[in-house]
């Protein structure tokens, strides 16, 4: 009876089909099957759950271009038909906010550099921020710095305070790990933290154009709020931290070797920071 009504109205999903026959998937597949091939159904299903325990923010989209890239030819809707009967998709949602930015201070202020401006290169613009991290029983903050033509995290820093040292760091990580060239624009917004004399004198001794967001537009850093809010559902609220310690390595590890290295970015055409740098590359020197 479930074969003909599927049959009839193939439109059907199997979560519906269960539904209105009143059954458990479990029982459905046992008796009945996949719709499908059974082995190259089930072995896709489960190469799915072994990207998203991978990669736990990957929506379907993500999903059909991580098989894609490994030569599997398949539709994005069958991904989210799967996704959903296996119940495999991201529902993560953040309970509160802390504000960090202060921007009531002595300090200069720049413009902002970046409106309006098509980006052609890597380190021809980094965009700065940072946010709190919870803990058990006390808060961390992390300051990371962004190439944002190719989205890298170019450096980044823990501390267990929100001071000028800790954008500071970041920066220091970011020059020492790429050499930017003169006329590097860096982008932040206008905390203190990025306004103090000692941070814009490390600017000024790598002859940075110094931009920052007005106060009225939020969406100026948009890049980097777009990255904390991946950090975040990602990394963060999938973690229980012990310590700073714990804290540190396992952020360690989501930023160099799943986000800068593995993770898709839609905004790249699907492709991890390291391959569109290098497209990027290869294009400019023919190689």
């Amino acid at each position: 009876m479930i074969k003909k009504v599927h049959g009839d109205h193939p439109d059907l999903s199997i979560e519906q089909l269960c539904h209105l026959f009143e059954v458990s998937r479990s029982w459905y597949y046992e008796h009945i099957g996949h719709p499908e091939n059974d082995e190259e159904e089930t072995a896709l299903r489960d190469r799915i759950e072994e990207i998203i325990l991978e990669f736990p923010g990957y929506g379907y989209r993500r999903v059909t271009h991580a098989l894609h890239r490994e030569g599997k030819q398949v539709n994005h809707k069958h991904i989210l038909r799967i996704m959903r009967e296996e119940s495999l998709l991201c529902c993560i949602k953040k309970n509160f906010v802390i504000k960090t930015t202060n921007s009531r201070h002595r300090f200069p202020v720049y413009p902002n550099l970046l409106a309006g401006l098509e980006l052609t290169a890597p380190d021809q613009a980094w965009v700065s921020d940072f946010t709190y991290i919870r803990l058990r029983s006390a808060f961390v903050y992390l300051a990371c710095i962004l190439d944002a033509f190719s989205r890298r995290c170019v450096g980044w820093y823990l501390s267990r305070d929100m001071t000028t040292q800790l954008t500071l760091m970041a920066l220091r990580r970011a020059i020492n790990e790429r050499h930017p060239h003169s006329g590097l624009i860096h982008h932040s917004d206008r905390g203190m933290q990025y306004a103090s004399y000692e941070y814009i004198e490390q600017l000024k001794q790598i002859d940075a154009q110094i931009s920052m967001s007005s106060v009225s537009n939020p969406y100026d850093n948009a890049k980097a709020e777009s990255f904390f809010k991946t950090l975040k559902q990602e990394e963060v609220y999938l973690k229980d931290y012990r310590s700073f310690e714990d804290a540190e390595a396992n952020l360690d590890v989501f930023l160099e070797q799943v986000y800068n290295s593995k993770r898709l970015h839609s905004s790249l055409g699907y492709l991890p920071p390291p391959e569109f740098e290098a497209t990027y590359s290869s294009l400019v020197h023919g190689t």
